[in-house]
């Protein structure tokens, strides 16, 4: 049904994403929303061409780019022609501002979690730090030299014992209404990457992890994309499950990602490989996003039944993409999205999804098979 004579109440409740008609009659003044007809008691009234335009709007604005850039963005013939050399430079001078911003945040996340990420031996030391943090003349010249110190006594604690990274990641991380195995699973992915905020971009459907233990129990074949994945792979648990792990580009001379990307749309045995997969598969990608995206692809097409994707590929533009499309497929799968990742990060999850199956075997049967 096509939208048309829409009041200004009417427009904004239709685009939603929190737009308000102060916010339209703004784009309007600034140029960034074309004048819209009107009626006979001078009202603005809009259409679907309006909608389409605002929703496309507020879809970038949610995504951080300026007024200025969106209106040059959306201009006609934009979509058609490569960014001007103006716009693409200040798109580049956004993104530093951004990535400033993101070093600051990080570097003070990064003191937080050196208080806040302290296991039960260093409590004591955690409650003197932050009296010290209190007292700490910041206005002075000395206030370095303390704060040096200060992280200095702070170190010194961690040559007393091992650290229990389960303690220092519930002062980091609580994760109420989730299970075990899920806190496991987000816990492994934290460690493996050294960033406590990957959990915001961690993302699994309903039923992928009840779906890919019940195959990992069934012996199902498990294929990961490259060598690397492969190699990060918990063997022994893997073996004593009866789970028959292979590589899909199998080259040993192939190790970088751009040449996994390259070899893989280059030579259509790996793409004849991947066919061939059994329904009730895990598949993992770590490395190349057009493995995933041919993935995608046979899984739309009704010719591949995995019981889980683990798609997890690294890259700028094609992989976050590729992400996207995984999530939209109706498959299980588990992901992170935008640009994070990594081959480690893949191999880790399949880990902890073998690792909630069996206890690690005090044996090195697995070898038997190399």
């Amino acid at each position: 049904m096509r939208a048309q004579n829409l009041t200004i109440k009417e427009l904004t409740e239709l685009v939603g994403g929190g737009l308000t008609p102060r916010m339209v009659r703004h784009y309007h003044k600034v140029g960034l929303l074309p004048e819209a007809s009107r009626s006979q008691s001078n009202y603005r009234l809009y259409t679907d061409k309006d909608i389409l335009h605002l929703r496309r709007i507020v879809a970038l604005k949610s995504q951080g780019f300026q007024l200025d850039h969106i209106r040059k963005l959306l201009q006609p013939g934009s979509t058609s022609a490569p960014l001007s050399n103006d716009l693409l430079d200040s798109l580049q001078q956004q993104y530093r501002s951004v990535m400033q911003q993101l070093t600051r945040l990080r570097q003070t996340a990064s003191a937080l979690e050196g208080l806040l990420g302290r296991d039960n031996s260093c409590l004591n030391v955690q409650a003197e730090a932050l009296l010290q943090l209190q007292q700490l003349e910041v206005e002075t010249s000395a206030y370095a030299e303390q704060l040096e110190q200060l992280w200095d006594g702070l170190d010194a604690a961690t040559d007393a014992h091992p650290e229990d990274f389960n303690e220092s990641l519930q002062q980091l991380l609580p994760l109420p209404k989730r299970s075990q195995i899920e806190v496991d699973l987000l816990s492994k992915l934290v460690i493996a990457s050294g960033d406590v905020s990957l959990v915001e971009f961690v993302r699994w459907s309903q039923n992928a992890i009840a779906s890919s233990r019940s195959a990992i129990q069934n012996k199902c074949d498990i294929i990961v994309d490259v060598s690397a994945v492969y190699a990060g792979i918990d063997q022994a648990r893997a073996a004593h499950l009866g789970a028959k792990i292979t590589t899909l580009i199998d080259d040993p001379h192939i190790t970088s990602f751009t040449e996994v990307e390259q070899e893989y749309c280059s030579s259509i045995k790996w793409q004849e490989k991947l066919q061939q997969a059994t329904p009730g598969c895990i598949l993992i990608v770590g490395y190349a996003p057009s493995v995933l995206i041919s993935i995608c692809n046979l899984v739309e097409k009704k010719q591949l039944q995995p019981a889980l994707i683990i798609g997890m590929p690294i890259g700028f533009s094609h992989a976050p993409a590729a992400k996207r499309r995984l999530i939209r497929s109706g498959v299980e799968y588990i992901t992170t999205v935008g640009i994070n990742g990594g081959g480690l990060l893949a191999a880790v999850a399949l880990n902890a999804l073998i690792e909630s199956l069996i206890e690690k075997p005090h044996c090195h049967c697995y070898l038997q098979n190399k």
